[in-house]
């Protein structure tokens, strides 16, 4: 008769589960540590190439093996957030925030206002899963 793991014990599933968990977070350190070291790489190599468009002022070079290509990244970001809040509302420049909800804010909202929900609020709850390490 073939073996479920409804017939396993909870103490060897248990086991079993702290076991793999323990496997891909070393399996994720050493990926990391890795990733790590090749980004470094890249870095400076970025930077030699970022060298060589701005000595010859060129945005683009094109080579056997890809082409270069010298662009500007830009990154907002606000020190005051009181006045970026009165911005958006004065310009109707919703736009400019992300559309998501903050998951613990929301919890910790709708728990201290029962009463408040919000229109078109989605709720998904489910059951997880959370094994300790025994000492």
């Amino acid at each position: 008769m073939e073996e479920t793991l409804v017939d396993v014990p909870m103490d060897q599933l248990a086991k079993t589960y702290v076991r793999i968990r323990d496997e891909r977070a070393k399996l994720k350190t050493d990926y990391e540590s890795q990733d790590s070291d090749l980004k470094e790489q890249m870095a400076v190599i970025e930077q030699e190439l970022l060298n060589a468009c701005n000595r010859i002022k060129a945005d683009s070079i094109r080579t056997t093996h890809g082409t270069i290509i010298r662009s500007i990244k830009s990154r907002y970001w606000t020190n005051d957030w009181s006045s970026m809040y009165k911005f958006i509302k004065d310009y109707d420049a919703f736009a400019l925030l992300e559309k998501r909800i903050h998951q613990t804010n929301m919890k910790e909202f709708l728990n201290e206002n029962a009463d408040l929900l919000p229109a078109g609020l989605n709720v998904e709850n489910e059951y997880t899963i959370v094994v300790r390490r025994s000492k």
